[in-house]
Parts: structure tokens; C-alpha cells; sequence
């Protein structure tokens, strides 16, 4: 019997763990994109579309922006099962599983201790994640699941039900630092504030005064103004205040009776006391954050290219209810799984700083085109108008750098050859723990980053011999200490006292996986499935291995988001 305490979720696989290389971004300058001006207000250039495998990229962003995001929105694959209908049951939902826990342990890094991760999801995969969920994040810091109505018409082909929302799982980092914004009022909301009475103080509603939550003083008669004693509350309820306090509401005319004066009493509530916005409830209808077929016509009009790709693309409206109550201007908005690119989209229209990531090649075909037109304010549709957005700002379009180490014919692992002197010593800051800042000082040459105000790195695919270790450690001084990243050295390795000397890239090899570009997940890979006559292994095949669930435990996957 296994020794384990712990509740937790287990899968095949669920032990793997990828070890990641740290990859530098390489900027594509004709596919970043800026306003031809400055606007009146603070415009946003800094925004970032990577175009890459999205774990690779999550792990380049890590060193720079762990702690710093304020809010991530994800809509991942849906695990529908069609995709795997040909290969062993069950292998699907361990590979989504691990595929997913990779990337959310990233994403628990990247947020802000007062952020929170909004993730959309269905039926299939929906309360697996929750408890995948509640492993990375805690079961304190869920905050809600969100039932978002995807579709408005229901479907009479539905073999059992007609599926009609959506899940959209909330977590915040730490729950007790998180703090909503509510959604601004609606037209429809203060429509329901009406004046039946001709109240000075302007238009109420009436709300109950009446609740089950026990209250000791909360029951008594009362006697309304037609003469009709009501003997309490409605049975299995309380008043919710006290006698005295009752009768001094109504003599100050903020107990509505009805029309004949004879009715159960309610508490006047007056637009004019009502907070400045809505609590959000967990009931999104398509009225107030869009739905499916919206969200593909917004799709279609910002794209000359006829597709097929997003096939569940999520509306405008349902990112910007997402960030009106995650975030505030200035905040900083993550999507790793971009899609259409519409959460970067909607993110700069609304004045919050944004980073997207996509493997796919509609990263340069769909949405570095939607985002010119967002930035050039040339894109009316979706939330455009209700967030007044005219254009402005920028982004800036990169790919992850190709893995730092290859092997050379003779098999050994040595620096790529794509990789020039600036980006070696940017690669190994991110790999050593540094900050990238090469000096401007000619006279400071090996100053190529810092991970204290006194502490440096140089990076050198020279041979270093005693006299020139001996010169840089004069040019360092006593009161600083500096690594040394080198081909080679004629040294001991204590020789200087402010120098520690590594040689390249022996001293990283064991840090992490080497030359895998895709973490993705492939089908082709996994074991097809056999019928059951056909399962049984022949008697001379005894003591092979057999090909079944616990080999096809690849925590990996790729696919094209849907927003």
C-alpha cells in the first residue's frame, strides 16, 4: 500500500517533468509595429508577441517577469477526445494533464502575488483542471467558476444535452491580497430603479427586508399603513433589522408597502446609495460578454485570409469583463495560448500592457495584422467603441532564440553556431542567474551583466591564460568579484580571489535539456490503439516490452488557441 497522505489528483506520467532550456528572444523588427505618433495620453510600446513553443517561452520569461504579471487569461485545447480517437483510452487525458500542470507552474511563477489566472474550459477536461488547480495554487485561492453562455440556441442534434457554456475557472495567487474591480453599471441595471412615490431623493428599487439568516431581533408584528397586521417575516425568515430600527425607516418613507399600502414591506434602496459598480456574480449570459458566433465574426473582419484554425474563438466582450475586474490601466495581461490574439487586442484597448505567445505560423499571418489595426486604429469592431480606443502604442514581435548548445559531428556539445557574442552573453545571464546589461564603457568590456551592484559577469569564447585572468582580476578590484565564462583557461581555479572562472559550456550541460525546440504534443507518437481480439501478446513475444499507457506518457502538446 503506497506510503502517500496527500490527496491529490495522479495521472500516467504525472512524475515526468521537462527540464527547460532558459531561451533568449530574438526581436523580428519588420513584424513589430508602432503608432506613427505619441498620443495625448501614455501610450503602451512595450508590449510583446513571442511566436514559439509557449512552454519554451514562458521559461524565457521568467527571469524578467516572475512576480509581475497581474492577470493571466488562457483558453487552452479542450480535450475532446477527437483528436486521439485512434490511440489507447485514457492516454489523452494524462498527456493533457501534464501538458497543462508544465505550464500552469510556470504561470504560478509569472503572477504577481496580488494577480489571478482566469482559465475557459469545458466539460471534458473541466473538474480534472479544478483540482489540478487547487494543487498548484491551493483549494483557498480558488475564487469561483464562471459559467460563461458560449451559444444562445440550443442545439436539437445534441445526442444527450445541448451544451451551452463554458467554465471559466478563477484563481487568485494569493487570495487574501487579490482585490476585484466591479463591473461598471448598465442602462438595463439602473432601469430597474423607478420613483412610484415621487421621492425627493430620487429613483429606488425595492429590495427585501426580509432574509433566513437568524437574527434575534428579527421577529416581531407590524402593522401596515392600510391597518392589516402582518404577525412576522415570511416563515423560515427573519427581518433583517430590528423593530425600532424598522419604524424609523418607515417614518422616514424608506419602506415601500405597495401600491394599496398593504403589502409584505421592502426597503427602499436608492440609485444614489448604490456603489459606483456590480459585485460580479458567476453567471455570464451572452447579452453582457458576447458568445461564439460573435466572436468569429470579429475573427473574419480582421482577417483577409480565409480559415479554419479558431474554431471556438473567444468574443471581445468576454476578455474585456475579464480585465475590467482583474486589472487596472498600467497592469500588466499574459496569454500563452493567443490564438486570434484576441486578449492583446482587447488588453491595448483598454490601456493595460500586454505579453501573448504562439506557436503557430497564424502568429504572422492573423494576429501581428489584427494588432496593427488595433494600434493604428484602424479595427472598429469589437470593444472599440465602448472603450473609446483611437489607436496608439506599439508591440514588439519576437521568437525564442535556437537552443545554445548542438552537437558537432563528433557528437560533443558545443555553443550553436547561430549564436553571435551578444546573444552568448545574454544566454548564459539567463542561464547563471544574471541580468543582461552589457557596459557602455569600452573600459569595462567584460561588464556583460550583473546579479548584484557588485557582482559581474563575463562571457569570452577565448582561452584565457594566467596574465589576461590576472589583468581582469586588477581591472575588477578588490571590492567587486566577477564570473568568468570561458572556452578554456591556464589557471588554478582559486588563483584570484575576486574571480570565480567556468569554462563553457562544460560548466551548463547539466542544467537543463539541450536542443528541443517542441514541447508540443505529437499523435504520431502514440501507440495506436488494438481492438480487444487482437490485444492479446503472442507467446514468443513474452518479455518484450508492451506498448500501452505507461509509454505514452508525453507531457507535452501544442495547439492553435481559440481566441
Amino acid at each position: 500500500m503506497s506510503k502517500k497522505t496527500r490527496l491529490e489528483l495522479t495521472w500516467i506520467g504525472k512524475d515526468e517533468r521537462p527540464r527547460l532550456e532558459p531561451r533568449i528572444l530574438i526581436e523580428d523588427a519588420e513584424l513589430s509595429h508602432h503608432a506613427s505618433a505619441r498620443g495625448p495620453e501614455a501610450d503602451i510600446f512595450d508590449n510583446i508577441l513571442i511566436q514559439g513553443d509557449n512552454l519554451l517561452a514562458l521559461k524565457a520569461l521568467e527571469a524578467e517577469y516572475a512576480a509581475r504579471v497581474k492577470c493571466v487569461f488562457i483558453d487552452p485545447p479542450y480535450n475532446t477526445g477527437s483528436a486521439f480517437e485512434h490511440y489507447d483510452d485514457g492516454i489523452e487525458h494524462s498527456l493533457w494533464l501534464s501538458l497543462i500542470r508544465d505550464r500552469l507552474q510556470m504561470i504560478h511563477r509569472l503572477l504577481s502575488d496580488d494577480g489571478s489566472l482566469w482559465i475557459t474550459i469545458d466539460d471534458n477536461e473541466a473538474h480534472y483542471l479544478k483540482v489540478l488547480c487547487d494543487e498548484i495554487f491551493g483549494r483557498k485561492n480558488f475564487l469561483c467558476t464562471i459559467a460563461w453562455q458560449k451559444i444562445y440556441t440550443t442545439k436539437n442534434s445534441a445526442k444527450h444535452f445541448s451544451g451551452m457554456h463554458d467554465h471559466i475557472l478563477v484563481y487568485a495567487k494569493d487570495e487574501s491580497l487579490w482585490h476585484r474591480n466591479d463591473l461598471p453599471r448598465t442602462e438595463k441595471q439602473d432601469a430597474a430603479y423607478k420613483n412610484q412615490d415621487n421621492d425627493q431623493r430620487g429613483v429606488w428599487k425595492a429590495t427585501p427586508i426580509h432574509a433566513r439568516n437568524f437574527y434575534s431581533k428579527g421577529l416581531y408584528s407590524i402593522e401596515s399603513p392600510s391597518g392589516r397586521v402582518i404577525e412576522g417575516p415570511p416563515k423560515g425568515t427573519y427581518w433583517r433589522v430590528s423593530e425600532s430600527r424598522f419604524h424609523a425607516l418607515d417614518a422616514d418613507r424608506q419602506i415601500w408597502w405597495g401600491e394599496n399600502g398593504d403589502n409584505i414591506p421592502a426597503q427602499k434602496r436608492f440609485l444614489t446609495d448604490v456603489q459606483g459598480g456590480v459585485v460580479p456574480s458567476t453567471w455570464w449570459t451572452y447579452e453582457d460578454a458576447g458568445h461564439n458566433a460573435e466572436a468569429k465574426s470579429e475573427v473574419r473582419s480582421l482577417s483577409t485570409i480565409e480559415s479554419d484554425l479558431f474554431i471556438t474563438p473567444k468574443p471581445e466582450r468576454l476578455i474585456r469583463r475579464v480585465l475590467e475586474i482583474a486589472t487596472n490601466p498600467g497592469d500588466l495581461v499574459l496569454d500563452s495560448f493567443a490564438g486570434s490574439g484576441t486578449t492583446g487586442a482587447v488588453a491595448h484597448k483598454m490601456g493595460r500592457r500586454w505579453i501573448m505567445i504562439e506557436l503557430g505560423d497564424h502568429a504572422v499571418t492573423h494576429i501581428v495584422p489584427r494588432l496593427r489595426k488595433v494600434v493604428d486604429g484602424n479595427d472598429p469592431g469589437g470593444v472599440t467603441e465602448a472603450t473609446g480606443w483611437k489607436g496608439g502604442g506599439g508591440f514588439r514581435f519576437y521568437r525564442l532564440a535556437p537552443s545554445l548548445l548542438e552537437k558537432d559531428r563528433f557528437g560533443n556539445w558545443v555553443i550553436a553556431k547561430e549564436y553571435n557574442a551578444a546573444m552568448l552573453a545574454e544566454a548564459l545571464c539567463k542561464h547563471l542567474g544574471f541580468t543582461y546589461s552589457p557596459s557602455q564603457d569600452p573600459a569595462e568590456y567584460w561588464r556583460h551583466g550583473h546579479s548584484t551592484e557588485t557582482d559581474f559577469i563575463y562571457v569570452t569564447t577565448q582561452s584565457l591564460t594566467y596574465d589576461a585572468l590576472k589583468k581582469l582580476s586588477e581591472e575588477v578590484g578588490p571590492k567587486r568579484t566577477l564570473l568568468v565564462c570561458c572556452k578554456a583557461f591556464n589557471a588554478k581555479e582559486d588563483s584570484f580571489p575576486n574571480l570565480t572562472v567556468k569554462k563553457i559550456p562544460h560548466s551548463i550541460l547539466a542544467k537543463c535539456e539541450w536542443g528541443r525546440d517542441d514541447y508540443s504534443l505529437r499523435i504520431a507518437n502514440l501507440p495506436e490503439k488494438v481492438d480487444s481480439v487482437e490485444a492479446a501478446e503472442p507467446a514468443d513475444n513474452v518479455g518484450e516490452p508492451k506498448r500501452g499507457k505507461a509509454e505514452a506518457t508525453l507531457p507535452l502538446f501544442d495547439t492553435a488557441g481559440g481566441k
